[in-house]
């Protein structure tokens, strides 16, 4: 969306306290909305520059050690001791390709970029590069192009399907002001993205979160730094949450535009070069701090960028949609039942947005499925936590359907979206609706309950397509 949009949906989130992903403390001085965002988990890569002084191999050790799974590779590294003239690039042959991959493997770790990187305006050069990531399996090249031509990255990106993200170094870089940038990608493929380094926005006097703003949906990669100082070139590195990064809001924003991707730990501080891995591991700390959802799952599955069913099934009329890209599910057809089959589950958080198109939607989160869906018996066997804003007491939105109603009328109307978070520990639970609880009950067969299980499946209900009910966000934690 533009800057304009963007400002007033901003602005009404705040107000309204409605988005989807909004939390109940404010923190942050950047914007009143951001400080509520309830910050998703965004997986971590390590640029391998920060281990610059050692070779590949050593650095693939020192990453594992981290706990960081993703490895953004530059050119240039020398792969082992033993290979001290062979370097990490394009130029490796397919044997050498394949003993990396086989590093890669050992340690359960996983190639995710390759930058920053330059070639000649050349088809030759260019599809050198392309082919070579094709051939690694990585997905995001990291280029940072001195020429104004980039009608053969586009023409690669189109032919290999892997994205292409530039870089911007600090001023007097080529691409330091994000305008530059934004000129650059108009009208190409939007696989021709950004890499947005923050540090060295900070550095050339650029907010890295109205920066990244300018680029939603284009973000491809993301180098993240905190620095000591705003708006000077010679700022050095500082651990995650000491210095003037903003990196919460930074966070924050990226976890509201839904970015697909992972963040790039470059930690270039002179001084540390030897052994940065003190202040990644502080910085890292920090984060894991003010991550929402720190040690959920999430079970509405994301690969490189995409949505899918995996693990789920349907049982009965209807389905649901799903789109791709925004993890959105939409509900279509007549009442079934869409569960998550990968697991059952015992005691537990789960935590999802949902939005009624029309006042009188119908729909409900079944829980403890305790067996696989093959008839309606389990409305039976399971309690639902309801959808329905028409309805009233034990049938109305916050409800434990047909059994318990709920505290305080805490949902929003149709159109806007809703956050529940459910708890069920042992035969007790505790229903959050938008921040307010609802429900604190200790379960008992009610109702149409006549009993229900320790532990079960996860369902969301579609009743019919008139007013459909949408989710996203579908996240859970064991206890």
């Amino acid at each position: 969306m533009n800057n304009i949009k963007r400002g007033i949906a901003l602005g009404l989130f705040s107000l309204l306290l409605s988005g989807s992903l909004l939390a109940d403390s404010c923190e942050c001085g950047t914007c009143s909305c951001l400080g509520k965002v309830r910050i998703q988990k965004i997986p971590m890569a390590m640029q391998c520059w920060t281990f610059r002084e050692f070779t590949f191999l050593e650095t693939l050790d020192k990453i594992k050690e981290l706990g960081i799974e993703y490895v953004e590779a530059y050119p240039g590294q020398p792969l082992s001791k033993d290979m001290p003239d062979v370097q990490m690039g394009p130029d490796l042959t397919g044997e050498q390709q394949q003993w990396v991959k086989d590093e890669l493997n050992k340690r359960g770790l996983r190639l995710t970029a390759l930058g920053v990187i330059h070639f000649d305006n050349t088809e030759e050069a260019t599809r050198k590069v392309f082919a070579f990531a094709k051939a690694m399996g990585i997905p995001t090249v990291v280029i940072e192009p001195q020429y104004d031509d980039l009608s053969l990255i586009e023409q690669m990106v189109k032919e290999y399907d892997i994205k292409a993200a530039i870089h911007n170094h600090p001023k007097p870089s080529k691409y330091w002001n994000p305008e530059t940038v934004e000129a650059a990608l108009k009208g190409l493929d939007p696989r021709v993205g950004i890499c947005c380094d923050t540090g060295h926005w900070m550095r050339s006097g650029v907010d890295p979160v109205q920066a990244l703003r300018m680029f939603e949906g284009r973000i491809w990669n993301v180098h993240m730094k905190d620095l000591n100082e705003f708006g000077s070139v010679e700022a050095y590195d500082v651990p995650f949450g000491t210095g003037k990064g903003k990196i919460k809001a930074v966070l924050a924003e990226l976890t509201l535009q839904n970015y697909p991707g992972t963040i790039s730990v470059e930690h270039e501080r002179k001084e540390e070069v030897m052994n940065p891995s003190p202040s990644i591991k502080k910085g890292l700390e920090y984060i894991q701090s003010i991550t929402y959802f720190h040690g959920y799952e999430r079970i509405l599955g994301r690969w490189e960028g995409k949505y899918n069913k995996h693990g789920w099934n349907h049982y009965g009329p209807g389905y649901f949609e799903l789109c791709e890209e925004s993890g959105v599910l939409k509900s279509q057809g007549g009442m079934g039942l869409l569960w998550y089959s990968a697991k059952k589950y015992k005691d537990f958080v789960l935590e999802l947005d949902f939005k009624s198109a029309k006042h009188e939607t119908n729909s409900g989160i079944f829980l403890r499925v305790p067996e696989m869906p093959i008839s309606d018996d389990y409305i039976y066997h399971s309690f639902e936590v309801q959808i329905d804003n028409a309805s009233r007491g034990i049938h109305q939105t916050g409800a434990v359907y047909d059994a318990v109603a709920p505290s305080e009328l805490a949902f929003n109307r149709e159109g806007e979206w809703n956050h529940y978070k459910i708890t069920m520990q042992g035969d007790h639970i505790k229903v959050e609706l938008n921040g307010v609880q609802v429900i604190d009950w200790e379960m008992k067969p009610s109702g149409k309950i006549n009993d229900f299980a320790k532990e079960g499946y996860i369902g969301l209900q579609n009743h019919d397509s008139r007013a459909p009910v949408y989710f996203k966000n579908i996240l859970v934690k064991e206890l």
